[in-house]
């Protein structure tokens, strides 16, 4: 049954990618596009901040790069946030605007691998990767309305589909989430191999111009992008100036949306945690770069069977519960990875943990899409993403800075995560 759900996930997002006179399907390829690069990006500042230098020298690089990824959002959340909101047309420009920075930076970057510009460079590649991230969040509710807008029988026309149900759409917001995660994984492995050859054969700086060539493909994808609805535009300008005040007063809006963050925050400090208590794990235990590989391939097919749920269970499970369900499944993954402490463990747990952060992603956006209005969805995502991504950097901190045995690691984990979970079942209700 999973791998039907999987595979209808996959046909149904193949036939968007595939079909390009709809939104959805413009901003899919755009998608692809962008993670394609991306993972160019991280390839090659892997092999120079990682695994070329000795451990004692990657845990001071480690540190300063987690800290770039801090930064890019002290300028996306309070300055582009708000300018997302402002127009509904200007967030085509935003798209086109952050793949074209980083068509020019990573050209930069290949000129200067091994300077002191190179970090720069890479500060400003993340502000407009993060900038693209926000944006994104606020174009899946515009990209599929305009799809289906006036369409004969369409439910998104009703009440209940403007709102994002998922019942009431057959597809709903939870569901365009999942297709573009699945692409952009999809598209992410592929790259990973990709560059790892380029890499192989020609060196760092020519996966940065793969990764330039790229982005100019995104910058011209994201300039066809359709203008939005009649009614998306009416939307994001009837909302008021003290009603824009309202919701960065209340950054956190209802019940259900404030502790949806939580859970999804706990997701993603356990990916920080568990990707870098691997990776000095397999140092310390003198492992190859091809168990990380094989664990990142592993989390990325996790990722697969994710999304499958997602889809599968839109329709009869709210996405509070898939949000409980996923803390508690992590939870007994990293206590059961930490019971056995092997290497075969932490791999499995990699692919475990794939799996649960793939459902909850796409549940919490959709729930912020679904109850924050639209005029206001860019400074929200910009707001959310800020808290998710200090939630993961703090994750990764944590195995960074202390040399954590597989045991203790594992059992942090499960301990953090169990308590998350309890407080996110109680707080939502209450």
């Amino acid at each position: 049954m999973r791998a039907r759900s999987l595979l209808s996930l996959a046909r149904t997002a193949a036939s968007d990618l595939f079909d390009q006179s709809t939104g959805i399907g413009r901003l899919a390829l755009a998608h692809v596009a962008m993670m394609v690069g991306d993972t160019f990006v991280t390839v090659s500042l892997a092999s120079s901040l990682f695994f070329a230098v000795s451990p004692t020298e990657a845990k001071g690089r480690v540190l300063g790069y987690l800290l770039f990824t801090i930064a890019p959002f002290a300028v996306v959340s309070p300055i582009l946030g708000p300018l997302i909101d402002r127009s509904a047309n200007g967030r085509r420009v935003l798209v086109a605007l952050s793949a074209g920075l980083r068509m020019v930076l990573c050209w930069q970057m290949s000129q200067h691998l091994t300077s002191l510009w190179l970090y720069p460079d890479a500060f400003a590649v993340l502000v407009a990767s993060k900038l693209y991230v926000v944006t994104r969040g606020t174009l899946v509710p515009e990209m599929a309305r305009s799809d289906q807008l006036g369409a004969p029988g369409s439910s998104l026309t009703t009440t209940a589909g403007w709102s994002g149900d998922p019942g009431a759409s057959g597809v709903g917001f939870a569901g365009f989430n999942a297709q573009l995660t699945l692409l952009g994984t999809v598209g992410g492995l592929v790259g990973g191999v990709v560059a790892a050859g380029i890499l192989k054969a020609l060196g760092a700086p020519a996966v940065l111009l793969s990764a330039s060539v790229v982005y100019a493909a995104a910058l011209l994808q994201s300039g066809r992008l359709p203008r939005p609805a009649t009614r998306v535009r009416a939307a994001v300008a009837s909302l008021t100036q003290a009603e824009r005040d309202l919701q960065a007063l209340r950054p956190f809006g209802e019940a259900q949306l404030a502790w949806g963050l939580v859970a999804a925050s706990l997701m993603r400090f356990a990916a920080g945690y568990t990707t870098f208590l691997l990776a000095f794990g397999l140092r310390r235990v003198h492992a190859g770069l091809a168990w990380f590989a094989v664990a990142l391939a592993l989390s990325g097919l996790g990722t697969l069977v994710g999304l499958s749920l997602v889809t599968r269970l839109r329709d009869r499970v709210r996405e509070s519960r898939v949000l409980t369900v996923a803390l508690a499944a992590t939870a007994l993954g990293a206590g059961a990875a930490g019971w056995v402490a092997t290497l075969v463990g932490q791999v499995l747990l990699a692919a475990w943990l794939g799996v649960w952060t793939a459902a909850a992603q796409p549940s919490f956006d959709a729930v912020t899409q679904r109850l924050v209005p639209t005029g206001a969805q860019g400074r929200t995502f910009a707001r959310f993403a800020v808290r998710q991504q200090l939630a993961w950097v703090v994750g990764a901190i944590i195995p960074v800075g202390v040399s954590l045995p597989w045991t203790t690691g594992d059992g942090l984990l499960a301990a953090v995560l169990a308590l998350g979970m309890v407080a996110y079942a109680v707080g939502r209700r209450g």
